[in-house]
């Protein structure tokens, strides 16, 4: 079934019943454009003001509530009575310079007039007080130094070529020293070993580390000892450990040496004895010595002699 017929007839007469109440209807007068009207706050609403909020609006023709012509006021009475401030529409806008807001003429004699004041303040301001230099007694007086830690013992270092006299120092002395040939012959069974040097010294670090943190008072090191190089570990080690460090220095004659050695059961070759002569050097106060002993021996009758 087709509506389409229907559906024309339909608008065709809903177009002519609204051309027909058009007709009718009488032309209403063209209404003016709604204008602001600014009222004191503080004052009361007015009798007619009251009277049209209470009574009802008129109902016009079509259903509609016709909305009440505004009454007209001058603007120039709004903005005087009461202080109101004029409508922003009135406003003449503010040109702004090409420096910013604040930036132009005005801006520039009100920054120049806030530094004239503070200027003009501090002159008539006081003078501030001035501040005595601190005393010569604060400056000349420092504080008293902490007083050092006493020593907890001693580390005592034997210097020399060998043949040199060093061990029957110790066994004339009673010392049983950490010696690098005691520890050859605990290694490798041999006391004239010399490829593992560096075994042989690590073991005997770690050996001299144990005594130190048993807080052993005196501890003796019987080795060669030539250069500051080679005793600077050992002078590292023992200051760690809060313990001082002392030398005993054989100043004996390299020919006293070689005879010495070829007499020994423990021979070392000459040339090896003439390169460690060379490279001997003294010990001095500023390896970190605190005491130095020197042991000489006369030439003539072999023997020692402090």
């Amino acid at each position: 079934m087709c509506y389409k017929p229907y559906m024309r007839k339909w608008m065709s007469d809903r177009l002519k019943r609204r051309k027909k109440n058009q007709e009718k209807k009488p032309a209403e007068p063209a209404q003016a454009p709604l204008q602001p009207a600014y009222f004191d706050a503080a004052s009361a609403p007015t009798e007619s003001a009251q009277q049209s909020m209470s009574e009802p609006e008129p109902e016009s023709e079509a259903g509609m509530l016709e909305t009440p012509e505004p009454q007209e006021a001058p603007m120039a009475a709004l903005a005087t009575e009461g202080g109101l401030p004029r409508p922003a529409q009135n406003r003449p806008r503010r040109r702004r310079t090409r420096g910013g807001r604040g930036r132009g003429q005005k801006g520039q004699a009100r920054a120049a007039s806030q530094a004239a004041a503070p200027a003009s303040a501090s002159a008539h301001a006081p003078a501030a007080p001035e501040v005595p230099p601190p005393t010569a007694e604060a400056i000349t007086h420092p504080p008293p130094p902490a007083t050092p830690r006493p020593p907890k013992g001693a580390v005592i270092l034997a210097i020399g070529l060998p043949g040199s006299g060093k061990s029957s120092w110790f066994k004339r002395n009673n010392i049983t020293p950490l010696s690098s040939d005691m520890l050859r012959q605990v290694l490798f069974d041999d006391a004239q070993e010399q490829r593992f040097q560096d075994l042989v010294f690590s073991n005997l670090r770690s050996m001299l580390k144990a005594r130190l943190i048993a807080r052993r008072p005196l501890n003796y090191v019987d080795a060669t000892n030539l250069t500051p190089h080679e005793r600077a570990s050992w002078v590292k080690l023992a200051k760690d450990y809060g313990y001082e460090v002392q030398a005993v220095y054989f100043d004996v004659p390299l020919e006293v040496c070689l005879e010495r050695n070829r007499r020994r059961q423990r021979f070392v070759d000459e040339d090896v004895m003439r390169r460690m002569a060379s490279k001997l050097k003294p010990p001095t106060f500023e390896e970190g010595f605190s005491k130095v002993t020197v042991v000489r021996v006369k030439k003539k009758d072999d023997q020692s002699a402090s």
